[in-house]
């Protein structure tokens, strides 16, 4: 499985605010020199992460963009959902009725338990938690089995 380009460059841009530290609205141009994001899809993320009610947006001489809520209020997996929409591992996570394989599929159980562990890991880690994070390294401990 793999996050989609948006994804992660909304997750950058989120990280980006979050370092702001209440320091006023960031350009768009600003964040997508200094994250390498083309302007063109940040555009595009910004719109979808506002009405997800992550950021605020203003236009002007003084306009830009800014948390609309404190990074611990904000986890990995919304910023994630936002842009890809609901995390599936496979189709017949969410629905078992599309497996051909039914009630007899070994591997169904496997997805559905790594999909939840994924899903909650990502909705555990805020974006304080990341900004807490040294060199790439949790500080976070870890979840219990």
């Amino acid at each position: 499985m793999q996050i989609t380009r948006q994804a992660d460059y909304a997750v950058r841009a989120v990280l980006y605010l979050a370092k702001q530290n209440g320091a006023g609205r960031a350009p768009t141009s600003q964040i997508a020199r200094e994250q390498r994001i083309p302007p063109s899809f940040l555009a595009k993320i910004v719109s979808q992460l506002s009405v997800a009610g992550m950021v605020q947006t203003s236009r002007g001489a003084r306009g830009g963009v800014s948390l609309a809520r404190e990074p611990k209020d904000i986890s990995l997996l919304e910023v994630v959902e936002a842009i890809d929409g609901p995390i599936t591992l496979n189709e017949c996570v969410p629905d078992s009725s599309l497996c051909t394989f039914g009630d007899d599929c070994t591997v169904h159980g496997v997805w559905s338990d790594v999909q939840q562990k994924l899903v909650r890991e990502l909705s555990l880690t805020s974006f304080a938690d990341l900004m807490a994070s040294r060199g790439g390294k949790r500080v976070l401990t870890p979840l219990a089995q």
